[in-house]
């Protein structure tokens, strides 16, 4: 036997007891002969300490030991000697006597520190990502990561909820995002893929009547890297027959509500679930996934603009564009440099420049372009930004969409410097009414918003013949803190319907059927209304653990060039693994040698 209590459990009842306990050198201490060490598991530390007197050899063991070295003893609990107890260990109140000792398993020593919570460099950490695991910041990621996985399997089983595994060797379908290829050995020139998400096969779930699915899926995209983006992530996967959009929305918010009672009751519910549309979205905050843990709108001054002298913004409303204003509270009080911080991020972020106009304490208004608008228009201005003496205006202007992205950017920017993004603050939104089509400039066409198999709202089913881009769907996202952590959509069941989607993106019958011919043949055998939602796991546990991006919670996680530095890989392929897949490496014009 190896352990007899977990290092965690000991407690002074426990006194007297004879235990066996395993785990690794946390610390270790030499107190004038007697050696103290802090034995740790996963589950917790336990101080041991040497006998030298009595039990010799133990004490030996426990003198030669080091840092992370696995040792099994064996001893009795005592209670630890009065003014010795130590209240931040859950074992604090006891020590255990080391009677017999063994060394397990030697360890050189580690690239970094376990037992102290120092700043490592990351390429360090993901290099010796085992070694990271034991430390506390990521070993709690990973226990309460698997505790909301279990959380989430215990609710949709309670709902009547299938947990079905959908295949990672599936068939190409190009959706939007780049996708991983496997090479197929037995079928010459024919190629795997491994899924982007279950999307088709979820939905071909609901036409072979499974009714209620879900699935903790593995999904994979070869995109470029971010904070919050992987190659290989964790979605909960769901799908239901016979429901609307609601029906989602409702039951999704349920889960999320027991998540965050369970998980995070210490924070605070800003903002508790409440719907907005995408327009209001961007309109109001310059985002799609605004975050509303402060409240800092944005004003519509075309109007406005549109009369006065200021050459750049009369012309934009000309050209069909619109004005836009954001008000930030006592932001008169920045310095120039701040402004000019703020300009210098719009720009990065494509806006021609970034106006300004200051409220004087005095209630005079300071700004390069003051002169160019009438006392009127300027106190009308501030009316409507619901600005005051104190406060700074900053103005952008271009097509309505890119306008309100410059100042989305720059409201967020802003709420940094004045320090009004709480951790400890909770902001839910479902956002809805997304356009069901946009207009890509480069390819001169409409693509899907979210996928091609997202229904339009029946309102807006007339206006798929005469005006697709004004098309809104029955798509709807669920946003936290100014992170999108879920996304769905009621699908399409109609063939004619999603015909004319396939249509209206140019995909051709005979490159439907290509790609799409399993679910358009599925469909042909009766298919029920049917939608569904995918929630970004890592993303989830990102936010409720408070950490900077989703590497921190995922047990083997990639670098931000994708690659596993533990395993070194992606990797080179010896040549004869290559030429029994039939694949041949071409080399590149001017690559080195």
């Amino acid at each position: 036997m190896y352990r007899s209590h977990f290092l965690n459990s000991l407690k002074v009842s426990d006194a007297g007891k004879s235990v066996t306990l395993s785990g690794w050198v946390h610390r270790r201490r030499d107190h004038g002969g007697i050696i103290f060490i802090d034995l740790r598991d996963r589950y917790g530390v336990t101080q041991i300490c040497s006998d030298p007197v009595n039990f010799p050899e133990a004490h030996n063991v426990l003198d030669n030991a080091r840092s992370e070295f696995v040792l099994k003893i064996e001893g009795e609990v005592r209670s630890r000697p009065e003014g010795q107890s130590n209240p931040k260990m859950e074992t604090g109140e006891i020590e255990v006597i080391v009677k017999k000792a063994e060394v397990l398993s030697k360890s050189v020593p580690p690239p970094f520190e376990i037992d102290q919570d120092k700043e490592v460099a990351e390429e360090m950490r993901l290099k010796y990502r085992y070694l990271d695991l034991r430390r506390d910041r990521v070993k709690t990621n990973m226990i309460v990561r698997s505790q909301i996985v279990k959380a989430m399997r215990d609710f949709f089983e309670k709902e009547g909820f299938l947990e079905i595994e959908t295949p990672i060797l599936i068939k190409g379908t190009p959706e939007g995002s780049r996708e991983y290829i496997v090479p197929s050995r037995l079928h010459e020139g024919n190629f795997y893929v491994l899924p982007q998400s279950p999307q088709q096969l979820k939905q071909l779930l609901m036409v072979g009547g499974m009714d209620k699915y879900f699935q903790i899926a593995r999904c994979f995209r070869d995109e470029d890297q971010r904070g919050d983006r992987q190659p290989e992530f964790t979605q909960l996967d769901v799908e239901m027959s016979f429901v609307e959009q609601e029906d989602v929305i409702n039951l999704t918010t349920e889960l999320m509500r027991q998540l965050v009672k369970k998980f995070v009751p210490h924070k605070n519910i800003v903002t508790d679930f409440i719907h907005i549309t995408y327009d209001e979205a961007m309109n109001l905050y310059g985002s799609d996934k605004p975050d509303l843990r402060f409240d800092m709108p944005i004003s519509d001054i075309s109007d406005i603009a549109s009369e006065c002298e200021f050459g750049v913004f009369k012309n934009t409303v000309e050209a069909d564009g619109v004005v836009k204003a954001l008000a930030v509270k006592g932001g008169a009080a920045f310095p120039r440099s701040r402004i000019d911080e703020v300009e210098a991020r719009a720009k990065e972020n494509g806006a021609k420049g970034l106006a300004y106009l200051v409220i004087e304490e005095d209630g005079n208004y300071k700004s390069p372009i003051a002169k160019f608008f009438k006392p009127e228009e300027l106190a009308e201005i501030a009316e409507r930004c619901h600005a005051e003496k104190g406060d700074v205006i900053f103005f952008a202007a271009d097509k309505w969409k890119k306008c309100c992205e410059i100042l989305g950017h720059a409201r967020l920017q802003i709420a940094d410097y004045l320090d009004l993004r709480k951790n400890e603050d909770m902001a839910f939104l479902w956002v809805t009414d997304f356009p069901l089509f946009e207009y890509d400039e480069e390819t001169k066409k409409l693509n899907a918003v979210h996928h091609p198999f997202t229904s339009p709202i029946p309102a807006d089913y007339e206006k798929m013949d005469t005006e697709p881009e004004n098309v809104i769907s029955n798509a709807y996202d669920i946003v936290l803190n100014g992170v999108e952590i879920g996304g769905g959509s009621v699908r399409i069941h109609d063939s004619e319907l999603q015909a004319k989607v396939f249509k209206i993106l140019g995909i051709s019958d005979e490159d439907a059927q290509r790609r799409f011919g399993h679910i358009l043949h599925g469909f042909t055998f009766g298919v029920p209304p049917h939608a569904g939602i995918a929630w970004g796991l890592d993303r989830l546990v990102m936010m409720f653990r408070d950490e900077p991006n989703i590497r921190e919670v995922i047990p083997f996680p990639k670098d931000q060039q994708a690659r596993d530095l533990m395993l070194g890989s992606p990797s080179i392929m010896p040549k004869e693994t290559l030429d029994e897949l039939h694949i041949k490496l071409v080399e590149k014009p001017g690559a080195k040698k």
